[in-house]
């Protein structure tokens, strides 16, 4: 079995085929259960209500650092939103220096606290997204005490200095469909380092769509794809990367 640990289900392209089949395809080659992750504010009813529908689907509350002109949640709107029983994180929240200039710096940083103080309140991780941010947001991890909820730094791009000391924190590094691209000899350095039940895999659908379907719409059913290329990368048997990794997802959100 494999859990496909981040995904938008409400983002995915559906003009040919269903919500009902996409969940049916991922069963039917194991991916046995799907985290849809939350962006922004105003989509939390959509992806709840996605959630209620499928039993096997679970569902974030928060919003993405790049997220700027919606609405902005307090900590009290964030622990409300989240009470509900199949949300399993808070998130996705984080830095984005990339795409963002650092007028958004402030706005991004109170966001992102408000997110980590949501979760150590809630007892649910936080699910981070980090872009050329990597020392402001180790340090906020750290200052905000990340360790009483625990978290998730996903779809990693980063160095294993960085994975490191985020793991040292308690925290757990997700590889999405980016690690099987050829030209991502760094970040499969990284995976090849990291203890295994460190570990999470994602596809970040309709995202990043792994090997050999890079360039098309991605879907929960192509994680395994992720789970392939680690087990050859990390010369461990498919076996042993499905078990750990679907342990450590269901120990970080608690399912």
């Amino acid at each position: 079995m494999i859990i496909d640990s981040h995904c938008h289900l409400n983002y995915l392209k559906l003009e040919d085929t269903s919500l009902d089949n996409v969940i049916r395809n991922a069963k039917s080659v194991g991916v046995d259960k799907v985290v849809s992750i939350s962006c922004a504010w105003y989509e939390i009813a959509d992806i709840q209500g996605i959630a209620e529908k499928f039993e096997d689907v679970f569902f974030s509350v928060g919003v993405h650092p790049s997220e700027l002109d919606t609405y902005q949640p307090s900590v009290e709107d964030i622990i409300s939103m989240s009470q509900h029983h199949k949300c399993v994180a808070i998130g996705e929240t984080g830095l984005d220096f990339y795409y963002n200039d650092m007028s958004t710096r402030d706005k991004q940083i109170l966001k992102f606290v408000n997110h980590i103080q949501a979760g150590i309140e809630t007892k649910k991780p936080v699910i981070v997204h980090t872009r050329a941010a990597k020392e402001d947001t180790l340090n906020i991890l750290k200052s905000e005490n990340i360790e009483k909820c625990g978290g998730i730094l996903h779809c990693f791009t980063e160095d294993y200095d960085m994975a490191k000391r985020a793991v040292d924190m308690g925290m757990y590094i997700s590889f999405s469909g980016i690690l099987t691209f050829k030209n991502a000899k760094d970040i499969q350095e990284v995976a090849k380092k990291l203890p295994l039940d460190r570990i999470l895999i994602e596809t970040d659908a309709p995202y990043l769509t792994p090997m050999p379907f890079r360039g098309k719409p991605n879907y929960p059913e192509y994680v395994r794809y992720v789970a392939e290329f680690l087990a050859n990368l990390r010369n461990e048997s498919l076996e042993m990367i499905h078990q750990q990794t679907y342990k450590n997802t269901c120990d970080v959100f608690r399912i």
